[in-house]
């Protein structure tokens, strides 16, 4: 009978009773992981704590009252804490991981180390797997590679848990792409789809949906992301100016958020933006659905979740050309790649409002790529060649 794969991953980006969005992501891949026969998973999520007085700051009070060990939605998760130096400490947080994951895990044993995003976890699995004597793999997503691989107090022990991994990941080809352009060896990475729930992310009612949102009967824009520069939510309110009539609704909170209102006003397009503020997971396909168009003009992206859940529920997207975009956007049907400009985006939007595409082909415009179980079966494949299995 053929020993199980015990698996060890390390996830800074996972959910917890603070933040139940924060890397959803990576909590249904190794949902996905777990499910898959013969796997054995033990789930560490660090949590970054900065040293007194910072840490009574109001952003960390939620933080620090989390359990060191958890079930969460029937995975067990630990939760040990290190310390974090905000803004300069970057360099910082492989080691000070490390160390918490391996003060939690001491005396189990692992046959492979799995990082889930490339940095700080992919540095910090490294040096879990070297204390243990195991081969490990990082998985690239977007700022990882984007920011990090570009950060002069990272880029050095990023590049080294490349070189010495055992395997590599990223969400797209792009990435892969990405991943090479600051020296990975591109023959290590394997592209991994994200997957999605299509029982809960396929076409409806727009109307209906609308209508249960009191979203109005006018044209509707979406955002679904954090309000942050990087997402280009100024450069749609801005592109409203040649929008006339057309409502623009933004899903998520951040730092951004005062300067987009006043944006808003000082444009005089103030009774067309709408804060929604963060959106629960379960809420999102029929949000998706009320929506004719997702906008998402991001500077950076690996391949953003929003863009497959909107094709899914039948949404056309109008996204920069970031990361994937072009292994999404294969035809008009999906919607556009545009250039990061308020004119681009309107022009954009007014073709995708002047034709609307039917639901059911803008769903079908993913042809099946993007599913759970099969994001579980090849990340399991995937860890176990790491593993010599």
């Amino acid at each position: 009978m053929t020993s199980p794969l015990r698996v060890l991953s390390i996830a800074t980006l996972f959910p917890d009773a603070a933040r139940p969005n924060f890397g959803l992501f990576v909590e249904k891949s190794l949902r996905a992981l777990a499910a898959q026969p013969e796997v054995e998973l033990t789930i560490v999520a660090p949590v970054g704590l900065p040293p007194w007085p910072l840490s009574l700051h109001p952003r960390y009070r939620a933080l620090r009252a989390l359990p060191l060990r958890e079930d969460w939605l029937g995975l067990t998760i630990h939760r040990p804490r290190f310390r974090l130096i905000p803004r300069i400490g970057a360099r910082f947080n492989p080691a000070a991981i490390a160390r918490a994951v391996l003060s939690v895990t001491r005396g189990q044993i692992f046959d492979i180390v799995d990082a889930q995003f490339f940095y700080p976890d992919g540095p910090a699995a490294m040096r879990v797997a070297a204390a243990l004597g195991l081969p490990f793999s990082a998985k690239a997503r977007g700022a990882d590679i984007s920011h990090f691989g570009h950060d002069s107090a990272a880029t050095p022990q990023l590049l080294a848990a490349a070189d010495r991994a055992a395997g590599l990941l990223a969400v797209s080809e792009a990435m892969r792409r990405d991943m090479a352009a600051i020296g990975i060896d591109p023959a290590k990475v394997a592209v991994h789809y994200t997957g999605i729930d299509a029982a809960r992310f396929s076409p409806g009612n727009r109307a209906a949906a609308r209508a249960a949102l009191n979203l109005g009967e006018d044209p509707a824009i979406l955002t679904v992301g954090a309000l942050i520069a990087r997402k280009g939510q100024a450069l749609v309110i801005e592109a409203l100016a040649a929008l006339p009539g057309v409502h623009y609704w933004l899903a998520g909170a951040g730092e951004e958020e005062g300067r987009y209102h006043a944006q808003a006003q000082r444009l005089g397009v103030e009774t067309r933006v709408h804060f929604m503020g963060p959106i629960a997971n379960a809420d999102l396909p029929q949000l998706y659905r009320a929506a004719d168009v997702v906008v998402m003009p991001s500077a950076s992206e690996g391949l953003a979740n929003a863009w497959v859940e909107a094709l899914a529920c039948g949404t056309p997207i109008v996204i920069s050309d970031a990361g994937g975009a072009a292994e999404l956007v294969t035809s008009p049907v999906a919607g556009r790649i545009i250039e990061r400009t308020p004119e681009a985006i309107a022009e954009a939007v007014r073709a995708i409002l002047a034709a609307p595409p039917s639901s059911a082909d803008v769903s079908k415009s993913l042809g099946g790529r993007f599913d759970w179980d099969r994001n579980g079966r090849e990340l399991a494949d995937h860890l176990r060649r790491c593993a010599g299995r």
